[in-house]
């Protein structure tokens, strides 16, 4: 019922059309199984008057069947394409500060193995739609035959479903834990890519890792998994069992109870051996189907999520590149460093001006990057206002006021073009001269030629790009500390001043204390707090 829902949302119109060409292929295999029972029963029959209806029924099956499966194949593929994109588009919407509680490893399980389940589930779904109106039309014909023959064979066809409903839901449970495992894996996989040098360079780390983290998540994962795949095998082989029962009854029990004619009984019997096929295609998907509805709760729990943080959508304002003065007032931010200890930055009360140097220091978890993301607006603080000359900033207008700055943070993310930036090649050439990475990356079409470098290369490559979004606020965190001496003198003896000059302002996260000659002003963090605000010249 999951899956119908989620396609009905995408076009309740072209659902209707697929069910009910579906459901006319179906009606017209129970003919054809109909006419055949006739012609085999009855062998004085016109065979030229079935052999006309045979040929007619032959082909409204065939074209109900491909405009069915044609209309609900582009149905079900559109549905996933506005899946990937609406959980997309709220993630890039939702609040940095909750997305990073939610964690990386839930949000990549979802978008694929999630989507994936579900168009897997999906692309499946139009021939289950034939098989279930075949199924519905020869129950149809048997009705037709008999109604006290129906009746009896829909008595066991009810026992043997309300008999597989237990079965079904405990796999169904299980496949819920398997699909909580499934976040627990994402966040070991993780750990292997991001953490690779780490586990090589400590073995007992590495033996740890694999036996109490890793092993015993992949497997709970694999119980969980065979047990729920167990179960759907056991419920298919039951209805299967109960199947052949209704078979046995209809041809042995049957003609003691009931004066049936010859013709009825073999219009049973090969109805009943007909419907094997489309019966077992059913029960066969049941996992897919199971997965897919698992999936949809995982993928509408996690999208009511991010709608509950879902940030204001506008279109931003221009950008005010003459702004005067930024003025933090009693600023304060709260999360959870663990379980047992909390952080809080605040209260802040700070002026920045408009073409300053500002180094922004202070220990490890001081505040300084919490600060920094409050500063650049992809923070919104707990208590206290910020506003830009004057203006307050609210969750009406924060996309605006984070369209001033540019950014590179410690933990950047380097894309492999220059996205949305208005730059020729030329320029970002110019820039590769300069950050001596000519010889190294080329740009053609704003496509970089590779991102495969040094740590140090690609935060120069991440300047680049910050060069050229030309922003009037530039916030560095931490970028000369995977530089050589060379390209650390010359950040903060060349680039900064030239950067000034051009009438930019800078804000640098550093713990090159041999530098702060450079800056305007110098702000130390301690445990959340400024310790001190003070010029440097």
């Amino acid at each position: 019922m999951q899956l119908i829902s989620f396609l009905l949302r995408s076009s309740r119109k072209m659902v209707a059309i697929a069910i009910f060409t579906g459901f006319l292929s179906g009606i017209s295999s129970a003919g054809l199984i109909a006419l055949i029972s006739r012609g085999l029963g009855n062998p004085n029959a016109a065979i030229g008057q079935i052999a006309g209806a045979f040929i007619g029924l032959a082909v409204l099956s065939l074209v109900t069947s491909v405009i069915s499966q044609v209309v609900l194949i582009r149905l079900a593929q559109d549905a996933v394409f506005n899946l990937r994109l609406q959980l997309s588009r709220q993630i890039l919407s939702s609040e940095l500060r909750h997305l990073e509680q939610l964690g990386n490893a839930r949000m990549m399980a979802t978008l694929t193995e999630d989507v994936q389940a579900v168009a897997t589930a999906v692309s499946s779904f139009p021939f289950l739609c034939i098989d279930l109106a075949t199924v519905v039309g020869c129950f149809v014909y048997i009705g037709a035959l008999s109604w006290i023959v129906f009746a009896m064979v829909m008595g066991l066809f009810v026992f043997a479903f309300s008999t597989c409903q237990w079965m079904l839901n405990q796999a169904r449970r299980r496949m819920v834990y398997a699909r909580e495992d499934q976040d627990v894996l994402f966040r070991h996989f993780r750990s292997i890519t991001d953490g690779i040098k780490e586990i090589k360079l400590h073995y007992p780390r590495r033996q740890v890792f694999l036996t109490q983290e890793l092993e015993t998540a992949s497997a709970s994962f694999r119980r969980h998994n065979i047990d729920a795949l167990i179960l759907f095998a056991a419920a298919g082989s039951w209805g299967k069992l109960i199947f052949f029962f209704a078979i046995g009854f209809v041809m042995f029990a049957l003609p003691n109870l009931l004066s049936i004619p010859l013709e009825t009984l073999s219009g049973y019997v090969l109805t009943f051996t007909y419907l094997m096929l489309p019966l077992d295609k059913l029960v066969l998907k049941l996992p897919v189907l199971s997965q897919a509805s698992v999936s949809l709760q995982k993928i509408e729990t996690l999208g009511l999520s991010l709608k509950s943080r879902a940030e204001a959508s506008n279109v931003p304002n221009t950008i005010a590149q003459n702004w005067q003065t930024i003025k933090l007032k009693h600023i304060s931010h709260s999360y959870h460093q663990s379980e047992d200890t909390q952080f809080t930055l605040g209260e802040i009360n700070l002026t920045l001006n408009a073409g300053e140097i500002v180094f922004i220091v202070g220990g490890n978890g001081s505040g300084k990057s919490t600060l920094a993301k409050i500063l650049t607006g992809l923070y919104a603080p707990e208590s206290g206002t910020i506003t830009l000359d004057g203006i307050p900033i609210t969750d009406a207008n924060r996309e605006w006021y984070r369209q001033h700055f540019s950014t590179v943070f410690a933990d950047f993310y380097l894309f492999d073009r220059l996205l949305g930036l208005d730059a020729t090649d030329q320029q970002a050439q110019n820039y590769l001269q300069q950050l001596q990475l000519a010889h190294k990356v080329q740009i053609t079409n704003g496509q970089f030629s590779t991102t495969e470098l040094s740590q140090g290369q690609r935060k120069r490559l991440a300047l680049l790009t910050a060069y050229l979004e030309d922003r009037p606020i530039y916030l560095f965190d931490e970028w000369a500390s995977d530089q050589d001496p060379t390209f650390r003198e010359l950040f903060y003896t060349d680039f900064l001043p030239k950067l000034k000059h051009q009438g930019k302002t800078i804000w640098v996260i550093s713990h090159d204390d041999h530098y702060f000659q450079y800056s305007d002003r110098v702000i130390k963090l301690d445990y959340g707090r400024i310790e001190f605000d003070r010029p440097t010249r």
